[in-house]
């Protein structure tokens, strides 16, 4: 299965995505916020690559810049509350594969986790 980095300011969050991915056979590793991730990213290789807009220290924006910088091709999908066009524009502009609107139903963010990763 997919070696799957899931960035999120919320505890909660985290177990949540780590949870319903583990227990289909992925292997999740979390951060809490953008910096964090970036520096789990830049030191392992990661199959698809989750994050949260809204976060201290590196937002999920700066971070998909800042990953982008060297990693053109892993996935990268948005998990946020926010669901406005101009996000996800940017979002899109700075390199997300895609967008999730949180709250989620896990069946169907199972099902776009495995067909971003196909």
């Amino acid at each position: 299965m997919a070696r799957i980095l899931a960035i999120d300011d919320s505890g909660s969050m985290r177990m949540l995505v780590k949870t319903a991915l583990g227990e289909v056979g992925h292997q999740v590793e979390v951060a809490e916020d953008g910096a964090a991730g970036l520096a789990l990213a830049e030191g392992s290789k990661f199959d698809l690559i989750i994050t949260d807009l809204n976060m201290p220290k590196m937002n999920g924006l700066e971070f998909l810049k800042a990953f982008r910088v060297k990693n053109r091709f892993t996935p990268v999908l948005v998990l946020t509350t926010e669901a406005n066009a101009a996000l996800k524009e940017n979002a899109k502009a700075a390199g997300a594969t895609g967008w999730i609107v949180k709250p989620f139903q896990v069946e169907p963010f199972r099902a776009t986790v495995s067909k971003v990763l196909r």
